[in-house]
């Protein structure tokens, strides 16, 4: 009798070298385990077909469909031996869209033997296109007749047979086709009753779920689509859980910490800022800023999340929170992600503070404190200025750039570390920074896109979360229009026109466009190449220098264009931010640098070149620029895709509304789970596999309960064996340092 190989056993033994080589390389699969986790994408049930219509650009796909017809073509070719060569083109169907397949040369004679018309196969190639038709050149292929006639199709059988009326589709890569993989399931399959479940007996059975085994059975050998909905059920909640575990864990870990509790004085540096304040606080900011001062009076460090509305005040409440730590004789330092985001916020926080950021300065109020800028620019001198600043405890309030994570930087007394657009930063330089307080300091993540909840409990689950969704009184609606270029070409000028009022109006405007120029297109310039939608177009992104060159001589002669863009010199673009919110620049065009944190009251109009190119979050995010004043905000997404695209679709969604809680849900429902966990997980094995963040929110939201009161129950999980195997299978000792956000 054949031994059963154990989940840990490598693929090489079991499959040999190559195969698990290819597993290795492309999937990351390296274990029996690994593979029985490799779950199906989709299933192809027989005499079903495939959908060809939606199939994706410059992808590798595997469909499932019929031959409609097969044609051998002579041409003549001088790489041939005769001087003719041949070219077998196969068109295969699924009832609703046709594709074709191309083969040439010596490999169009076994496909010609195999693909005749009335065949149904799995093809597997990369999408491209040629004479504007999808195609697949040399696709791998594998009849699906079951009638035993010859290798190819006893294979096809095999298959067939042990997924009784479903076909499992696995994600798959050029090097390893679906049905390739299937078998390879197939071979480690029996393992799957060796799966230790690490779900507790009584959650389990509490949930009428399916054990672990069986769910790996139903998943890739499915007899009914029931099997199908038990697996996925319990392999959802396995994926929910055992994250939910390590964010829990983790949470419980950082409670026991020790930290210097930070209560501000009565009649402080926060009292005297309040006092000048112009405006009384919202009641959403006066609520947010409780939670965190109680926070920050606890003998644990504060971890606490700040997500909320585009112009909502998140800078105001983080500000008062330094303030608060500065009274206790502490050190606030907040990390931003570029260099004109940095000088953005220490412009604004030595305006909001006036007098009380001239500590040590002659004018200087009684209570204040020095508020010091450190990037990576800085010249020498003020550099050593800065650090001298730091070390001496003088400067109260620190603003800067990965600099601030650099061996040399030290401080007197670090109390909090404020990070602004969290997900920018790696795990490694906040873990740097951290570890810069002689206690570990308090720490508050700011994030400027608004986070569904789900998200926010998967990716930032061991946070506490504060939501600031109120905007201050004063600041003006943003009126959104998708301009469409391509259908109605006057609608455009009359963008420009628009334009041109706000600007004789006595404001000013922003005009982004997606890249920054033609260099970028070189790649012997370091240029990148261009995407599929690109060369199907024939036309590259609209660029920074271009589109302002075109604006200065054409429909904005006249008034002052200035660029701004990622490449500039530091000193240039702090130049000309400056010029913009002093108002001697009309109109602004730029990339997505300005897409967070640059505040420009006066600035009401805003046109998005390409906006189809941008994220959902990301045009929100650009829309947040404008409406910061008293007059009212304008926003044009200018487009030339077709009014029926999906991209239409989602630009008509942020034209929709203002509610950025709601535009991350559209956003997230329209994008692949990776891209979105992708960064915020870059320490995780891999990213959910079977867990959808927006339509698992119940299953998510009930786990965090569950493995709340496990880890409370036993946080070393010494009674569940199993679920700390399936902990030490997704984080190994330094992946599980993704979790700790700071």
């Amino acid at each position: 009798m054949d031994l059963v190989p154990a989940l840990d056993e490598p693929l090489k033994k079991v499959l040999g070298p190559p195969t698990a080589k290819v597993m290795a390389e492309h999937l990351g699969l390296h274990t029996v385990g690994d593979l029985l986790h490799h779950y199906p994408r989709r299933y192809e049930e027989r005499g079903q077909l495939t959908h060809l219509a939606d199939l994706p650009m410059d992808e590798h796909v595997t469909v499932v469909a019929q031959v409609a017809d097969a044609r051998l073509l002579t041409f003549a070719s001088s790489k041939a031996p005769r001087g003719k060569g041949q070219r077998l083109e196969v068109t295969i169907t699924d009832g609703s869209g046709r594709l074709q397949l191309v083969f040439f040369g010596n490999g169009v004679h076994k496909p010609h033997k195999d693909l005749l018309p009335g065949t149904r196969a799995m093809f597997s190639g990369k999408v491209s296109v040629f004479n504007h038709r999808l195609q697949l050149a040399h696709p791998a292929y594998e009849p699906l007749r079951g009638d035993g006639a010859d290798d190819t199709a006893a294979a096809a059988e095999s298959i067939d047979s042990w997924a009784g009326a479903l076909i499992p589709i696995y994600p798959a890569t050029a090097k390893l086709e679906s049905w390739k993989l299937a078998k390879a399931v197939q071979t480690v399959l029996p393992s799957a009753q060796e799966a230790v479940d690490p779900l507790p007996d009584s959650l389990r059975e509490g949930r009428g779920l399916v054990a672990l085994p069986e769910a790996l059975l139903k998943i890739h050998r499915p007899h009914t689509k029931a099997d199908i909905a038990d697996a996925r059920a319990r392999l959802k909640w396995d994926e929910a859980f055992v994250l939910q575990v390590a964010l829990a864990r983790r949470r419980h870990a950082d409670a026991q910490l020790p930290a210097v509790a930070r209560r501000p004085r009565p009649d402080g540096l926060l009292t005297a800022f309040d006092a000048k304040l112009p405006f009384t606080l919202t009641e959403g900011q006066r609520k947010v800023s409780k939670e965190i001062f109680d926070d920050l009076a606890t003998e644990h460090p504060m971890h606490r999340l700040l997500q909320g509305e585009v112009g909502s005040g998140k800078t105001l409440v983080a500000l008062r929170a330094m303030l608060a730590v500065v009274d206790t004789g502490g050190q606030a330092v907040m990390l931003a992600p570029t260099e004109v985001l940095a000088q953005q916020h220490h412009r604004s926080v030595t305006e909001m503070m006036g007098e009380l950021a001239e500590g040590g300065m002659l004018g200087g109020a009684e209570h204040s404190t020095k508020v010091v800028l450190l990037t990576g620019s800085m010249g020498a001198a003020g550099r050593r200025q800065a650090l001298l600043d730091l070390v001496t405890g003088e400067a109260g309030i620190v603003i800067g750039t990965h600099a601030l994570i650099e061996d040399k930087v030290q401080f007197h007394d670090l109390g909090l570390v404020v990070v602004d657009e969290q997900h920018r930063f790696g795990v490694e330089q906040r873990d740097a920074l951290r570890g810069k307080g002689k206690q570990p300091p308090h720490l508050l993540v700011m994030t400027a896109t608004p986070i569904p909840r789900t998200v926010a409990m998967t990716v930032f689950g061991d946070l506490e979360t504060s939501v600031l969704d109120q905007l201050p009184a004063g600041r003006s609606p943003i009126a959104s229009h998708v301009v469409p270029a391509a259908d109605k070409p006057h609608f455009l000028a009359r963008a420009w026109e628009r334009v041109r009022e706000e600007v004789d109006n006595g404001h000013q405007a922003y005009v982004v466009c997606p890249r920054i120029g033609d260099e970028e297109d070189d790649p012997k310039k370091g240029g990148k190449k261009k995407s599929p939608e690109d060369e199907a177009e024939k036309r590259p992104p609209l660029a920074v220098l271009d589109i302002a060159r075109q604006l200065a001589e054409g429909p904005l002669q006249g008034l002052r264009v200035e660029v701004l863009h990622g490449r500039m010199p530091p000193d240039d673009k702090d130049a000309v931010m400056r010029r913009f919110a002093a108002g001697e620049t009309g109109v602004l065009v730029a990339t997505t640098v300005i897409e967070v944190g640059v505040n420009v009251p006066n600035a009401t109009a805003m046109v998005i070149m390409d906006a189809d190119r941008f994220g959902v979050s990301q045009l929100h995010q650009l829309r947040g620029r404008v409406g910061r004043g008293s007059a009212a905000g304008l926003c044009l997404l200018v487009s030339e895709m077709p009014e029926a695209s999906p991209a239409r679709q989602r630009l008509n969604a942020v034209a929709s509304t203002l509610d950025g809680f709601e535009l991350s849900r559209i956003d997230l429902e329209q994008r692949r789970e990776g891209d979105v966990l992708g960064q915020a997980q870059s320490g995780v094995r891999s990213s959910l596999r079977m867990l959808a963040v927006i339509e698992d929110e119940e299953i998510i939201a009930e786990a965090r309960e569950e493995a709340a009161a496990v880890v409370a129950a036993d946080p070393e999980l010494a009674g569940l064996p199993g679920l700390r195997t399936a902990l030490e299978a997704l984080l190994d000792e330094e992946r599980e340092q993704y979790l700790d956000k700071g």
